[in-house]
């Protein structure tokens, strides 16, 4: 090749990563000042692989040979500094061996005053280059992050990827420059189609996580990909390996950060390992998505008052609801009296606020901006267990639910409704990041509640909860009785929809039973009954639900001869129902009992099978 050749290759190269470089306005401005002695003798860049470090330090060398210094750009090697001039750009710092404290303490040292060196590496600094007071005012620390949305669309656009692929790639890039690099050239080449590819997948594997030490730490890796956060405790919970160790691992990791709740890695880190763990072995996905969210479904109902919403917010996550209302930029506390005047105004033109407020203040959450303390937003959990008629006159949305819930399946001895009301500022209703917070703490007031009936929540459509309507109000209805909290989660958990359970009245449920103990001879029969869409069947699981009626029968009237002063009542019962006597008359001659005795006897016996059901189906086991 001629050397003319070659020169004009050397300016096409450089003339396309032109093109393709987009953003970093504050570290060109960062270096611009350093350049011209304006700032500090050393830059430190760090970022995870793909991340654009050695993009960035060809720029820095157009900058600086631009300004008539001596620029040398090396890989991962420390060249003998000795003009005072001289900018020395060092990629992949990484690969000199021992490297942080012989550049702090031996190397840089000696470099002459005047010149400038810039250090890229995957890895921050370790704490002891900003402890050391010499280097205070010397080294300044520069955390490469993904591009802007502007940025990133900028680098699609030069890349020729045509419109109808841009959003879905910059949904899976999250603004790391190589993922939109290796997805712009695909989208290309397939015309505008554009979804994550294994080549892609594997190619940004390599680069971003490489090899990793073990089987385990690759399962903690895909855990911490496909949970909100991931904890220790996450890991103890899902994992058999030492939790401890894999944690101090990840978080060392320089594509994964540390938030309030937890670690979490950068999203196309998380895009990737979730394809390709999805793609690879399909079952292990499923099977690590199971124990997760069996996990965080347990810590909803466990957790302290304060962090349900987080925990909520980490459940449904899960179910591929993306947003993150946990992100601290709102807080929520108790309303305090000196609130209630900016509750009012904040409520002012609807219904109920002012009442509720002087009623159930012990029902109301304020909501403030984080940075700010501004309130924007408060709720009232109405937990009701009969209507009332000033309650009714007062709120229409509370009127409404008591309505649907009397003309469906109205509540049971002991039950009661729950009712979400929420007032906001303008800019707060609808679809916000508050909003989302207000409804991880309904759902998971729900998902803690005894004996709750029905809930009734504003703005969870999305939540697969059943419309009710009038002309001023829409709330969405669950019957958590038909669908228990276990098996909404299920349906949410993307598995098939569940069937609603039965909600029998106190009466329907008495003559349901009698009818059952008649019929427990014949399995048959008892297919038919409406207690086998009961609760009181459904948490036994797995089990057909006739055979699982017949042994619950059968285990009841067992349970009565345990004790010897029901010795009468289950020897009616058994002879009755057991042992399938075809009349009373022959049961009461078998017992050698006259009949009305045998029948207060047996009467007496139903209605104890009866009670205990009962209050099983109720309260559970």
């Amino acid at each position: 090749m001629s050397a003319g050749s070659d020169e004009l290759l050397g300016r096409r190269l450089r003339a396309a990563r032109e093109t393709a470089f987009a953003g970093r306005e504050e570290e060109l401005a960062v270096f611009t000042t350093a350049l011209y002695g304006g700032g500090s003798s050393v830059l430190y860049v760090h970022g995870p692989g793909g991340m654009g470090k050695t993009a960035l330090l060809r720029r820095f060398a157009r900058e600086a040979e631009a300004a008539g210094r001596p620029v040398s750009m090396v890989d991962g090697r420390m060249p003998v500094v000795r003009e005072a001039d001289a900018v020395l750009l060092v990629d992949n710092v990484e690969r000199v061996r021992d490297w942080e404290e012989w550049l702090r303490e031996w190397y840089l040292p000696r470099v002459p005053m005047g010149a400038l060196v810039v250090i890229a590496g995957r890895n921050p600094p370790d704490l002891r280059w900003r402890a050391d007071p010499g280097w205070a005012g010397a080294l300044e620390v520069l955390p490469l992050r993904g591009l802007r949305p502007g940025d990133a669309r900028a680098l699609l656009d030069s890349s020729g990827v045509p419109a109808e692929a841009r959003e879905p790639l910059l949904a899976f890039a999250g603004g790391h420059p190589l993922a939109l690099l290796l997805g712009a050239a695909v989208a290309v080449k397939d015309g505008g189609r554009w979804t994550p590819h294994q080549d892609v997948v594997a190619a940004l594997l390599d680069q971003l996580v490489g090899e990793v030490p073990s089987a385990a730490h690759r399962h903690a890796l895909e855990i911490c990909a496909h949970a909100h956060t991931t904890t220790e405790d996450l890991l103890r919970a899902t994992l058999p390996q030492d939790a401890g160790t894999l944690f101090r691992w990840l978080r060392r990791l320089p594509f994964v950060r540390s938030g309030p709740l937890g670690l979490f890695p950068l999203d196309v880190v998380r895009e990737v390992l979730e394809a390709d763990l999805r793609w690879r072995d399909p079952q292990g996905y499923a099977a690590m998505h199971d124990r997760i969210h069996a996990h965080l479904a347990d810590r909803v109902r466990t957790v302290s008052d304060a962090d349900v919403p987080g925990a909520v917010a980490a459940l449904l996550y899960l179910h591929r609801d993306r947003r993150e209302p946990a992100d601290g930029r709102f807080r929520e506390e108790p309303l305090r009296e000196e609130d209630v005047g900016t509750l009012l105004r904040v409520a002012a033109g609807t219904e109920g606020a002012a009442f509720w407020a002087e009623r159930r203040p012990e029902a109301f959450r304020l909501y403030r901006r984080a940075e700010t303390g501004e309130p924007v937003a408060f709720t009232a959990w109405l937990r009701l267990s009969e209507p009332d008629e000033e309650e009714l006159a007062a709120d229409p949305v509370v009127a409404m639910a008591w309505a649907h819930a009397r003309a469906t399946t109205p509540l049971r001895a002991g039950e009661h409704v729950a009712i979400s009301r929420t007032w906001a500022l303008p800019p707060y209703r609808g679809n916000s990041p508050v909003m989302d917070l207000i409804r991880c703490r309904a759902i998971g007031d729900c998902l803690r509640s005894e004996r709750l009936a029905w809930s009734y929540l504003e703005n969870a459509e999305r939540y697969g909860m059943r419309a009710v309507s009038d002309d001023a109000h829409t709330l969405f209805a669950h019957d958590w009785r038909a669908v228990p909290a276990r098996a909404w989660l299920e349906g949410r958990n993307q598995r098939p929809a569940v069937a609603a359970l039965e909600v029998l009245s106190q009466a329907e449920f008495a003559e349901a039973v009698r009818q059952a103990l008649r019929q427990l001879p014949r399995k048959d029969a008892l297919a038919g009954s409406p207690l086998t869409r009961t609760r009181l069947i459904a948490e036994r699981g797995g089990q057909n639900p006739a055979t699982a009626l017949g042994d619950l029968l059968r285990q009841a009237i067992d349970d009565l001869g345990e004790d010897p002063r029901s010795a009468k009542l289950h020897r009616a019962l058994s002879v009755t129902f057991l042992r399938g006597t075809p009349t009373q008359e022959l049961a009461a001659e078998r017992l050698g009992l006259p009949l009305t005795t045998y029948r207060r006897h047996l009467t007496a016996g139903i209605e104890r099978v009866r009670a205990g059901l009962w209050h099983r189906e109720l309260y559970g086991t």
